[in-house]
């Protein structure tokens, strides 16, 4: 049905009747046939064509009409069509015993057999020859020009039209006449331009499906198809018909030409409509069906000529734009400054396309050579690039479309190529051309608006053609396709050049942060994992006495507290880290204990090795306080306060206040130890204890080398670990011990003790069962044979990493979530970025906690 849509949108009129829609050209007859039987026809005089009355044709089979040797060939015909578009052509048939021949044309359409016929002027003469002649002269024409003339030559010969022109679309959509050959006293029409509006675009889709369009004779009465509509109501696809009427609104467009007939074949390169080649005759004329053939196939045979021509010029000219690609990379990577030369920029890009000036800009920073648009004025147009598509080429022949004001400049640039030279659109390579006044020689205005007809709103064909000339200012040449396909490459290359430049200076850079991160990571990593070796060893080792057990207790806390730290160092990428998060981090790891500790102090930051060493003597100081001091007590109270000297030193104090009478020890154990001597041998610094009989006070002084200040310059007096609030969102009161009771356990671990350790804490903890493995495949198993109630997953298994048993988890719905060794540096998949991750080494607390995260029994 496209044909009858594309001449209603021709139209654009409902009133329009529908036999001006479905009707062909009083040169022949036409038949459509629906399983051998006749359902439409359309003719003058169908007696005059093959002596049977029309009104017996339709519902009648085709055997009455065509004798049995033409059914059989047509049928033949038929099989050979290809495609919805597929046209086949027999010539000199004989359908009438001693009546003339005719020449036949027939495709499908909608399942339905169309025949069209014509009478013929002879038996089909050697074509083969006839095309191989026409072709061959094409082939030894020097230029496109002369191309473009021998084609209109060759088919004015052939076919006798009075005018033959060669009319190409630009990418506009307007066309010009590009090659003409005419008959002597007419005139020519050789280099005037059509505006896009004379071809709308539904008429040029059809062109590219039916490449041979005829009218005999601009004053013939269409002939309509009967019936107009078929039994489900639709009217007869007349789009690949070779006698098809045509719009009315066309008509008249030749009338107001004086055009009394016309031929168009569609000029199709690389799948689009490149032009047509136009015939005009100024009385009726119509060449056989024959001649239109071979006409056909010789316009098939120059698109491929025309096709190849410009594909070879396009390789041609690319290959030399490789070339000068190429030489700029060389040259620039044995002198980098060159790209910031616009002198020697300008020279070789525009050997590859040509300009006027080149303009750069990098960094903010740019230079100019040649002829280009003031300063400001090239400020705005980078401003405008950068409004549109990041990282594609722009081309235009009017600056002043993208930029108001540029027609001030324009005899200076008045067109522009930019080459983007970045990942984002801030840094181009710009080529400018200069102002082309020019005169173009249009077929009428082409700025006339569009007219109303009388029905409504309908197109209105042009009625004058008088040559207009127009006077095109503040527009440069434009820039060719083969151009834009040559910037891209150029695009590629400069890009290349530039991250090779932007790459090597920040590469040391990038390299020594990257090699920092991978160890740091992997440090972090391999500490977690000894410590909780060691954890897991003392864990597992312990005999049942009492007092051993207090001795692994104390040890364990001792370990977790290093690791604590470590775990903050290996945050801050092994940089100094925050003293009130060691305040804070000792604090929640007793945040069960019914006392408060409260800090003030400003905000400061301490190396790693100072941030260890205070981590074993402030985890000391809570243990003791916890066992003897004011924490031991219910209204017992930890003061912490911190100041920086006159000599920049970090004094730190710690006060037991509100709790029971202290005296000084008797015996100095390992604990003792560390709080009064490790800040004074591990740092160079000092430490004081005084025991008096309401608290402890303890000072340590830490020197300024270890020291830095912090972003903000006071920290405010915090209740880190209180009965009543938590300003740092630090208390969590543990869950219930029975938070797995019932529960099997899933534990993907690669180290036994640390298995082992997880076990004893799973056991605490109320669960039915844990099931260990140390490998994917293992736990992949397990899952097959037995649904857990819960998992945890650690990341890192060796060379291989927990995800594909995370990807199984989530499908059956069972709760987990991850450990690592790694910390805030593990990686996780998109799918399992939301999942919680339990840094190592394992502890009852972070456990539990985590557990009841997954359960919703988390009481904070």
């Amino acid at each position: 049905m496209s044909q009858i849509v594309s001449q209603v949108d021709l139209t654009n009129c409902d009133k329009e009747p529908i036999h001006l829609l479905g009707a062909i050209q009083p040169i022949g007859f036409l038949l459509a046939a629906s399983n051998d039987w006749i359902i439409a026809r359309a003719s003058a005089n169908v007696a005059e064509f093959i002596g049977h009355d029309h009104a017996d044709l339709i519902g009648r089979p085709l055997a009455d009409i065509f004798p049995a040797s033409l059914i059989h060939d047509l049928r033949n015909r038929i099989t050979a069509l290809r495609g919805p578009d597929a046209v086949e052509r027999l010539f000199h048939c004989s359908i009438v015993k001693g009546a003339p021949a005719f020449d036949i044309s027939l495709h499908m359409s909608f399942g339905q057999i169309v025949i069209e016929a014509q009478p013929s002027e002879g038996p089909a003469g050697d074509t083969t020859s006839m095309v191989t002649s026409m072709v061959a002269r094409l082939d030894n024409t020097p230029d496109i020009t002369a191309l473009y003339r021998e084609a209109a030559r060759q088919v004015r010969g052939y076919l006798g039209y009075d005018r033959v022109m060669i009319y190409k679309f630009d990418r506009g959509g307007s066309g010009e006449v590009v090659g003409e050959a005419v008959r002597g006293g007419i005139g020519t029409f050789k280099g005037l331009r059509y505006p896009a509006s004379d071809i709308p675009v539904q008429a040029r889709a059809l062109y590219k499906r039916n490449l041979l369009r005829v009218i005999s004779d601009v004053n013939a009465e269409a002939i309509p198809v009967t019936p107009e509509r078929d039994e489900d109501g639709r009217p007869l696809d007349l789009s690949m018909s070779v006698l098809r009427s045509v719009s009315p609104i066309h008509i008249e467009y030749l009338k107001n030409m004086g055009v009394g007939a016309s031929l168009s074949i569609s000029i199709v390169v690389e799948g689009e409509l490149w032009g047509l080649i136009a015939c005009h005759h100024y009385s009726a004329f119509c060449p056989p069906l024959q001649k239109r053939s071979v006409a056909q196939l010789f316009t098939q045979m120059f698109s491929l000529q025309l096709e190849s021509r410009e594909r070879q010029a396009a390789i041609q000219y690319e290959a030399r734009a490789r070339d000068i690609s190429d030489q700029l990379l060389s040259a620039v990577a044995s002198d980098e400054t060159l790209l910031k030369d616009p002198d020697w920029l300008a020279d070789i890009l525009t050997h590859a396309i040509p300009a006027d000036g080149v303009g750069v800009w990098l960094n903010g920073n740019y230079a100019f050579s040649g002829v280009t648009p003031p300063t400001e004025a090239f400020r705005r147009i980078i401003r405008a690039l950068n409004g549109m598509a990041a990282g594609k080429i722009f081309a235009t022949d009017h600056i002043a479309s993208i930029v108001p004001g540029a027609d001030e400049y324009a005899s200076q640039a008045a067109g522009l190529l930019a080459i983007p030279i970045s990942r984002s659109p801030r840094d181009y390579v710009v080529l400018f051309r200069s102002e082309l006044v020019k005169s173009v020689r249009w077929a009428g205005d082409p700025h006339k608006p569009v007219e109303y007809g009388p029905n409504g709103p309908r197109l209105t064909p042009r009625e004058s053609f008088e040559e207009w000339k127009e006077l095109v200012q503040g527009r440069s040449e434009p820039f060719t396709v083969p151009q834009l396909r040559v910037a891209e490459t150029l695009r590629a290359t400069l890009i290349e050049v530039v991250l090779r430049l932007a790459d090597e200076a920040a590469a040391e850079r990038h390299q020594a942060s990257a090699r920092q991160e991978v160890l740091i990571a992997e440090l972090n990593h391999r500490v977690r994992n000894i410590l909780g070796v060691i954890r897991g060893l003392i864990r597992q080792s312990q005999p049942e006495e009492p007092g051993v057990k207090e001795f692994v207790k104390v040890v364990d806390g001792r370990i977790h507290a290093l690791a604590r730290a470590h775990n903050q160092i290996t945050d801050d990428h092994w940089g100094p880290a925050p003293l009130e998060a060691l305040i804070a981090a000792e604090a929640a790891a007793f945040a069960n204990r019914p006392s408060s500790i409260r800090a003030h102090g400003p905000a400061v930051l301490l190396n790693p090795a100072a941030y260890s060493t205070l981590a074993l003597v402030l985890h000391e100081l809570v243990t003791n306080s916890i066992k003897y001091g004011s924490l031991s007590t219910p209204n017992g109270e930890v003061q912490i306060e911190w100041h920086r000297s006159n000599a920049r030193d970090l004094v730190l104090t710690w006060e037991d206040v509100k709790g029971p009478p202290v005296k000084p020890p008797t015996r100095k154990g390992f604990g003792t130890t560390i709080v009064e001597r490790s800040v004074p041998y591990d740092l160079g610094g000092a430490a004081k204890a005084t025991y008096n009989p309401d608290g402890a006070k303890f000072e340590f002084v830490i020197p300024a080398r270890h020291v830095v200040d912090a972003k903000n310059s006071a920290g405010p007096k915090l209740n880190l670990w209180g009965k009543t609030h938590d300003n740092r969102g630090l208390h969590k009161k543990l869950p219930p011990p029975g938070v797995l009771i019932d529960k099997t356990l899933l534990l993907v671990e690669d180290s036994l003790i640390i298995a082992l350790d997880v076990e004893d804490i799973a056991a605490q903890l109320g669960a039915r069962e844990v099931q260990t493995y140390a490998t994917v495949q293992g736990a992949l198993d397990a899952i097959d044979r037995e649904k857990p109630s819960v998992a945890v997953l650690d990341i890192n298994l060796g060379d291989a990493n927990s995800f594909p048993v995370a990807d199984r988890l989530a499908e059956l719905g069972v709760p987990f979530f991850f450990a690592s060794g790694y910390g805030e540096q593990a990686r996780m998949p998109a799918d399992h970025r939301a999942r919680k991750v339990v840094q190592k080494p394992y502890t009852v607390e972070n456990l539990a906690r985590a557990f009841a995260t997954l359960f919703g029994a988390d009481d904070r």
